[in-house]
């Protein structure tokens, strides 16, 4: 499955939750309800586990390695073996309900499940938090930079890293 689907959203607003203060519970329930939704659209089975380790995720607006989804699985007795974890985040990212942000080996829930979008991650380099970003120009232009030497675009992942507000407050680490 592509990781743009069909929207409305043209992708240009920041989906900034894990940037400043808001109702986190809130955000949980209706990030699962979204998930569950396109679960739902798409035929596909959120097994236990499944929508667990999609909990876990939204229960940080930070990027959780398989080992930290792995513990938090283990201590709901979903077992300790590690591919308990990566079959569940492979499975969430493979449809769109996840994001693997590859510069921290890292999983983060989307935050637009089944809405086409090209996903900017914007990670804290002092706290590890993650935001979600429309990239939309982005893609654009990396399209239009691809099809000048023939090449088609089928995926991308854009990660920016920085400071965050809260530690750029702080005195960014």
């Amino acid at each position: 499955m592509s990781d743009v689907r069909e929207s409305a959203d043209p992708g240009q607003g920041l989906t900034a939750a894990a940037f400043a203060p808001h109702d986190h519970k809130r955000c949980r329930v209706e990030g699962l309800a979204r998930a569950e939704a396109v679960a739902a659209t798409e035929g596909l089975r959120l097994t236990a586990v499944r929508r667990r380790a999609l909990e876990i995720l939204l229960e940080a607006h930070r990027a959780l390695g398989a080992y930290e989804v792995l513990d938090r699985l283990a201590a709901d007795g979903f077992g300790r073996q590690p591919p308990v974890a990566y079959r569940a985040l492979d499975f969430l990212v493979e449809h769109g309900l996840a994001h693997r942000i590859q510069r921290l080996n890292a999983y983060t829930a989307c935050m637009n499940p089944g809405r086409r979008h090209a996903p900017l991650f914007l990670i804290c380099r002092a706290c590890n938090a993650v935001a979600e970003a429309g990239g939309t120009r982005v893609r654009t232009a990396l399209e239009g930079v691809a099809a000048e030497v023939g090449f088609a675009v089928e995926r991308a992942s854009v990660e920016a890293v920085g400071l965050c507000p809260a530690c750029r407050q702080a005195g960014g680490a």
